[in-house]
């Protein structure tokens, strides 16, 4: 099963599992590696090629992670990325400087279209920028073939030992072009063949899963999300009979998910036990109003209602799950920040009955999901649903978690979500969230107070950034009419046009 494969080494960047998506969409196999990994083990990847990733660090710094420098003279070819090519160049023996005056957000980049990474382009280009560090002076044989009018080397090259570097980031949806870059770097420098799709990452996995499992039972907290059923699908496939899906009703779901969960899976080869948890989660949430510990009180508190019911099943040591790259991204990890924690990565209590995890999922992207989802057989109706929170509601309500302001919710999105289906308006994601505010409002001759809702609706392909999208003031208009009306408590409802970053795309 051997592919052809592009490493891509981590320096700290949130974009790291970015990259080796947008490889694996030109069918091209990656994986990531640490930034210091040893020039053996490289080698023993055998890779056409090597992507040096963005990251928060200055490399002039001591303490600043590095590379081998003899990396670029074993005649791979290498694209870096930010700090990568600012890597690149301080390790060939260019100079890294403080930015007279530091580039963030898109930003126009003149290129030399004789560059192989810019063939079929434009030779003014768009790219994101987010740097205060420059090449101030380049390395003997690169030559610049890109500049912005504050960043002299925002590209640079060199072809003979098959260099290349851009100061932008070619990798998110705001560098307009930025996947033809890396076509051109895959195929153009590297001479990729496409030799990888998703049937090989099905093989893979199966085949990993049985190699963990063996014969032993497995425990999948199901939640009806996309993740979870492709991850149950999957697991069905490489163990049959093995499976325990539990679905834990923890009353933060939407207007009669719960049901609909139920409903979807009653048919399937898999053990489907429903646990009413609902006044168990309440109770445990009752006073807190931090994000972080919501979602860390809902993670633990999944983890023993699975102890609970695993109890009933007799001892089993392993736990499935649905994570995948951006909840393992944005809960940090190496030299990551962390956004926030994710109840199946960030959450889990140390001391859990369960010895090991099973995250087939884990090496993949939204998208990828869904494809692989549908490649199993499961409907392409239920696989492209929206995503939703493993703490479900609770991250979409600011404040402190009650049994009236959930219902509120429930209610108020129900109304958005139809409204948007019947609009047929092109968002990714759309929910609305409860805030913890309260305002004055009138309906009739009498004087109201009730809470203010937030809609949120986006755009995007990897939901690592997005930008909301532009509704009409008509059918925003026609959706708070019908939520103030409808909605006993809500008075006030506001739009969110707030992009990622700076923001995400869930509020809490």
């Amino acid at each position: 099963m051997y592919n052809q494969t592009i490493v891509v080494l981590d320096f700290g960047g949130q974009y790291k599992e970015l990259i080796a998506r947008r490889v694996r969409e030109n069918k091209v196999y990656s994986v990531i590696k640490p930034g210091n990994i040893s020039l053996g083990e490289l080698k023993k990847l055998n890779p056409i090629g090597l992507v040096l990733t963005g990251g928060p660090d200055s490399v002039y710094k001591e303490d600043s992670p590095k590379c081998d420098p003899e990396l670029f003279n074993l005649g791979i070819p290498v694209l870096g990325i930010c700090y990568g090519v600012q890597l690149m160049a301080y390790s060939c023996g260019g100079v890294v400087s403080p930015c007279g005056v530091s580039e963030y957000g898109k930003t126009e980049v003149d290129v030399d279209l004789k560059c192989l990474l810019f063939k079929g382009l434009e030779p003014r280009q768009t790219g994101l920028m987010s740097h205060t560090d420059q090449i101030s002076v380049l390395p003997e044989g690169f030559v610049c073939v890109g500049k912005t009018v504050n960043c002299p080397n925002a590209a640079i090259m060199d072809p003979e030992k098959k260099l290349y570097g851009v100061q932008f980031h070619p990798e998110v949806e705001s560098t307009p072009n930025g996947r033809e870059m890396i076509k051109n770097f895959l195929y153009e420098i590297c001479g990729a063949d496409g030799d990888y799709d998703m049937k090989d990452y099905e093989e893979r996995m199966i085949m990993e899963i049985r190699s963990q499992v063996g014969k032993e039972p497995v425990i999948l907290g199901l939640s009806g999300g996309v993740d979870s059923s492709v991850c149950a699908a999957l697991l069905e496939k490489a163990i049959p009979g093995q499976l325990y899906c539990i679905f834990v009703d923890h009353g933060l779901m939407r207007k009669n998910e719960g049901d609909e969960v139920e409903a979807a899976f009653k048919g399937r080869n898999v053990n489907f036990i429903r646990v009413d948890a609902r006044e168990r989660f309440l109770s445990k949430l009752k006073g807190v109003t931090e994000p972080e510990k919501k979602r860390r009180i809902i993670g633990e508190e999944f983890v023993r209602v699975f102890e609970d019911e695993a109890k009933k099943l007799g001892e089993i040591r392993f736990l499935a799950q649905g994570t995948i790259y951006p909840d393992v991204i944005e809960s940090g990890g190496n030299n990551s920040a962390t956004i926030k924690s994710h109840h199946n990565v960030g959450g889990l209590p140390e001391n859990m009955c369960f010895t090991e995890l099973v995250e087939p999922l884990r090496g993949l992207f939204k998208d990828e999901v869904r494809a692989l989802g549908v490649q199993m057989g499961l409907p392409r109706k239920f696989v492209n649903r929206q995503p939703f929170p493993g703490p479900g509601l609770a991250v979409r309500i600011i404040g402190e978690i009650t049994f009236e302001k959930l219902e509120l919710l429930r209610e108020a999105d129900a109304i958005f979500r139809e409204e948007m289906d019947r609009s047929r308006c092109k968002a990714d994601q759309y929910f609305a969230v409860l805030t913890d505010t309260r305002s004055v409002g009138v309906m009739g001759d009498f004087r109201t107070y009730g809470y203010t809702v937030v809609l949120r609706a986006v755009r995007t392909n990897d939901f690592m950034t997005c930008e909301y999208a532009p509704l009409s003031h008509k059918l925003l208009g026609r959706i708070s009419l019908k939520i103030v009306n409808s909605v006993k408590g809500i008075t006030r409802v506001v739009y969110d046009v707030t992009g990622k970053p700076p923001a995400t795309v869930e509020w809490e």
